[in-house]
């Protein structure tokens, strides 16, 4: 009996000393992940929209330089006299050719475009926040298949361990079952079921262990390490809402899926103001210098140097009709981002129920389950003995070890689903955050590479100097 019920006992191996706790494992991933380092590169890329936007205020300055050779042809050219002649012109040959360099710098700045510059860069601000959101449901999301992968060791790894434990239980049955033949006790059916049943534990390992490097292979691609001393996760408790009215107010008001919906709907409206002021009169001043050299040719080509400066006031008036498609074009989009608004609160509000629906039906089976193990452990004590005197048999046992097989695999699967339900819920409610859990890694700011770059006026590299 003492040998059996330490083979009942959980085989879980020492915890090393750097073992990963799910805080971990979530640190790791918001430092690691490809997908995550990949959706930064992006918002550093909107950021760059700022500056292109506001290249409407900037003056444009072109330098340039040209040469310029005329052929000429002076057969038959009337001069005062009726012909060519040396005193009309010395050294003068039927044909020839002048040669001229011009060379300059044009200068070119907006003065007034319909104030489309300034809704250009309006609109490319909001964009850059609406992305700044994404990233963060992105990191959000990311976080969340840290705990799920997490998780789903953690229930491989004991589901592992309790079907080793009955593969051991089995060979026991095995021995037992022969010794009892051999003495005269039991049967050739005894040792048959107990051998059959060892089989089928046998293969039930081999699939558990087939899905624990399945799920360490996730966490792997998840994290960007391999899993180290995975321990069994506590649901979350900080920052849970008491209830689902509560839970949805908060989705709605920090969920940073709905609020980059809303910087969308900013910018959309500054597009529709743009597209408009293609309507309105523009002002551009533009000032040039110039100076060409004359160095071969006839005498009227000389040297001299010109400068200037124009003011032109464009006003449209038909341009095709683009500008009026483009308009329209412009307020559906604006209609567009404000229905997806709408699509988006509908479903973080479902995911907030759901999440909230399965942490509630993942408590109460943790809570059953653990009944249920303490009552088919009683049951396996009490059959074994009644097998001792021979009022059971060894079919009612295998039975019975099934059935406390059964329930200590459906209290980890219980286990594994409180742990991402709570993390669920802190995710639908934008609360699954770097700075909510306390993580200890250092939080991505984009504000500062877009701050590096909103005001650039010229440079090839990158922040980070590539």
């Amino acid at each position: 009996m003492a040998l059996l019920a330490a083979i009942l006992v959980p085989v879980l191996a020492p915890t090393p000393v750097w073992a990963d706790t799910v805080y971990d494992a979530m640190a790791k991933a918001y430092e690691n992940n490809p997908d995550l380092n990949a959706a930064r590169a992006g918002l550093r890329a909107t950021d760059e929209g700022v500056t292109i936007a506001k290249a409407g205020w900037r003056p444009q300055v072109n330098a340039f330089a040209q040469r310029t050779t005329t052929w000429y042809d002076n057969t038959g050219l009337a001069f005062p006299g009726g012909k060519v002649t040396p005193e009309n012109f010395q050294g003068l040959d039927d044909q020839y050719s002048t040669v001229s360099h011009q060379r300059g710098l044009t200068v070119t700045q907006q003065i007034f475009d319909g104030f489309q510059t300034l809704n250009n860069v309006r609109a490319a601000e909001s964009n850059v926040f609406s992305e700044r959101a994404t990233l963060r449901a992105r990191e959000i999301q990311i976080l969340l298949s840290a705990v799920e992968a997490y998780a789903n060791i953690a229930r491989d790894q004991q589901i592992l361990a309790f079907r080793k434990q009955n593969v051991a239980f089995q060979k026991l049955q095995i021995s037992a079952s022969k010794d009892r033949l051999g003495v005269g006790e039991g049967t050739r059916t005894d040792v048959s079921l107990a051998e059959a049943e060892l089989a089928r534990a046998v293969s039930l390992v081999a699939l558990a262990d087939s899905q624990l490097k399945q799920s360490q292979a996730v966490y792997t691609q998840i994290v960007g390490e391999r899993p180290v001393g995975i321990t069994q996760p506590r649901p979350a408790s900080k920052n849970l809402p008491k209830s689902i009215d509560n839970a949805v107010a908060t989705g709605w008001r920090e969920h940073p899926q709905i609020l980059a919906t809303m910087y969308a709907i900013d910018a959309a409206g500054f597009q529709v103001k743009s597209a408009e002021g293609a309507l309105l009169p523009g002002v551009v001043v533009q000032g040039q210098i110039q100076s060409t050299d004359g160095t071969e040719g006839v005498s009227s080509l000389s040297n001299y140097a010109t400068q200037s400066i124009t003011a032109r006031l464009n006003v449209p008036i038909y341009q095709g009709g683009a500008e009026y498609g483009q308009i329209r074009q412009a307020k559906e989009k604006l209609g567009q981002q404000r229905i997806l608004l709408d699509s988006v609160r509908l479903d973080i509000q479902q995911t907030i129920v759901s999440a909230m629906a399965q942490y509630d039906a993942a408590l109460a089976a943790v809570q059953a389950g653990g009944i249920q193990v303490k009552a088919s452990n009683d049951a396996l004590d009490s059959i074994m003995e009644e097998q001792r005197f021979g009022q059971a048999t060894t079919l009612d046992l295998l039975q019975v070890q099934s059935t406390v097989l059964n329930a200590k695999e459906n209290l980890a699967v219980a286990q594994r689903d409180s742990v991402v339900a709570s993390f669920s819920i802190l995710a639908s409610t934008g609360r699954l955050t770097v700075e909510n859990q306390d993580l200890k890694v250092a939080e991505y700011k984009p504000e500062e590479h877009y701050e590096k770059v909103k005001d650039a006026w010229f440079g090839l590299r990158t922040v980070d100097g590539r």
